[in-house]
């Protein structure tokens, strides 16, 4: 016979209470030991990483011996080769004459190989073209003068005894020297003849050997100049012109080309009034002078010469002239050029140098006197 209890309704209750709590005292155990289990896990299988510190060891190298004492060593021909990565283990000594704080790592690896793309690096960078300026290599020259200096003025004649052969030769070598100006070069071109103007400039009105005055319109603003008389007669009146620099880029120089090949040949020749533009009127004042003639300005010429060379070598400005196919000029231009430590060259109708002495000078003025005769008696007939 069976025997059954009925449990009462509060003893259920209990029982079910009990239930619960083991349940969640199960859980819990269970995500403890997970977790635990992780860590013993991590803690076995994950490695340390441990820091490789490199011996770095410095000394103080002996000073050096006194240049008479050292001895020369001998030069091997021999290629050495490369050695092999050093060990880890291998404490790495720099040596040093002066002790620092700061010690230098040795590379890993010493390549001796030579590369072939020198200059095409990440430190040299591309820039090793041929470029598309007009800027010069080897500097500048002038009729087989070199061009030196930062701020370099061509002062040059344009007058009408430049037609024919020296109008040619000039107006070419001036076009090649501008064009041979380094970048870094500050030039300007000053004209002459009667009056004196910048490349650029406009000569207004009729500057003969009889006229009594013309002017130049320079940066909006008008110079006038007046005439005593005859082709060396010519004088500032009031103002006078202030030159600027003209930096080299390849705009300028190609404008200033322009120039030299297009401005108009004018009446007279005087030295004093572009000499002065050139040495007193520039700021800052040229490093060199170019100066380039065909012909004297007058009984004064030798006179003029000296006083400008004095002015230039006071302010060591150095003056190279050139005399073109013009030796009667030389006594003077070799005056201007020697008195400031600059160079004088006498160019002849190939546009070379010509090396003259007195003797040479003295026919060749007489062979042009006769010239001038014979071509006046074919005028007279």
């Amino acid at each position: 016979m069976a025997l059954h209890a009925n449990l009462t309704p509060e003893a259920q209750q209990a029982l079910l209470k009990q239930r619960r709590n083991t349940a969640i005292s199960s859980t819990l155990i269970a995500v403890l030991t997970i977790v635990l289990a992780s860590v013993v896990l991590a803690i076995f299988f994950v490695a340390n990483i441990e820091k490789d510190n490199v011996q770095i060891v410095s000394y103080q190298g002996r000073p050096e011996a006194p240049i008479d004492q050292m001895q020369k060593r001998k030069v091997t021909r021999q290629v050495e080769r490369t050695p092999s990565s050093p060990s880890s283990s291998m404490a790495r000594v720099i040596a040093a004459n002066t002790v620092s704080n700061v010690a230098v790592p040795v590379p890993e690896q010493v390549s001796l190989e030579i590369s072939e793309d020198f200059g095409d690096g990440n430190d040299f960078g591309d820039g090793w073209g041929d470029g598309g300026g007009i800027g010069g290599g080897g500097g500048p020259t002038f009729f087989g003068q070199k061009v030196s200096g930062g701020n370099i003025v061509f002062v040059i004649d344009y007058s009408k005894s430049m037609g024919g052969r020296r109008e040619e030769l000039m107006r070419k070598e001036l076009s090649k020297s501008i064009g041979e100006l380094a970048p870094e070069t500050n030039y300007q071109l000053i004209f002459f003849a009667g009056p004196a103007w910048v490349a650029g400039d406009e000569v207004i009105g009729k500057c003969s050997g009889t006229s009594k005055g013309c002017e130049v319109k320079h940066e909006r603003k008008t110079y006038e100049y007046t005439n005593s008389g005859g082709f060396h007669g010519w004088e500032f009146k009031d103002k006078i012109i202030k030159p600027d620099w003209i930096k080299v880029s390849d705009r300028n120089l190609k404008k200033s080309i322009e120039i030299v090949n297009t401005q108009k040949l004018v009446t007279g020749t005087v030295w004093k009034l572009p000499l002065h533009l050139a040495i007193e009127e520039m700021d800052p004042k040229p490093d060199t002078v170019i100066f380039m003639t065909d012909g004297v300005a007058g009984h004064d010429s030798l006179e003029v010469a000296e006083e400008f060379a004095d002015i230039a070598r006071k302010k060591k400005i150095t003056v190279n002239a050139i005399a073109l196919m013009e030796p009667k000029a030389y006594e003077a231009m070799k005056a201007l050029a020697e008195g400031t430590g600059g160079t004088f060259a006498l160019i002849n109708s190939e546009g070379e140098k010509e090396e003259l002495n007195d003797r040479d000078i003295r026919k060749k003025e007489k062979e042009k006197k006769k010239e001038k005769e014979k071509n006046k008696d074919k005028d007279d007939e």
